[in-house]
């Protein structure tokens, strides 16, 4: 199946979701874990339409950040699954790449967990820090960190310039 008719078959789904802003706090919680798989869509938006009808922002952030952490957690548990012989066979890479790729990420590539949750590239470096197993724990608390950084500019830019 074309790449773009699996996108119109889950914008298509999505659309027949529930409102998730409808949900309140859950929903908030659901759609950020959500938007930080591999499923396509914005919690950004999501987030900005909590804080615009909230009357405590450190809630939202507190329940967006765990949301986007856990998912991108579960995207990193995705990547750390992976075999080599898959990509090796699916992709048709060769394993001196995927050799010279973790040694670059195992001297640099820690950082991109900083920024995941850019779109696009993101659900890439987080499966990707997760194929080439890099320290779980660092990890996670340079994902926190970045998620973190990212919704606190959010809040900062539409809670406290409206209110």
């Amino acid at each position: 199946m074309p790449y773009y008719l699996v996108i119109t078959k889950l914008s298509e789904h999505l659309a027949n979701m529930p409102d998730l802003g409808a949900w309140g706090l859950w929903g908030l919680f659901l759609g950020t874990f959500l938007a930080s798989t591999v499923i396509p869509f914005s919690a950004d938006v999501l987030y900005i339409t909590a804080l615009l009808t909230t009357s405590n922002p450190w809630v939202c952030l507190a329940v967006a950040v765990a949301g986007n952490w856990l998912g991108n957690l579960t995207t990193y548990g995705f990547g750390w699954i992976g075999r080599w012989d898959w990509i090796e066979k699916l992709f048709k890479v060769d394993r001196g790449k995927l050799e010279k790729q973790k040694a670059y990420i195992d001297k640099y590539g820690i950082w991109l967990a900083l920024v995941s949750w850019l779109p696009l590239v993101g659900d890439v470096f987080s499966i990707a820090l997760g194929f080439y197993k890099t320290n779980p724990w660092l990890t996670a608390l340079l994902f926190l960190i970045g998620r973190t950084l990212r919704f606190l500019v959010w809040t900062f830019l539409f809670y406290y310039q409206l209110h």
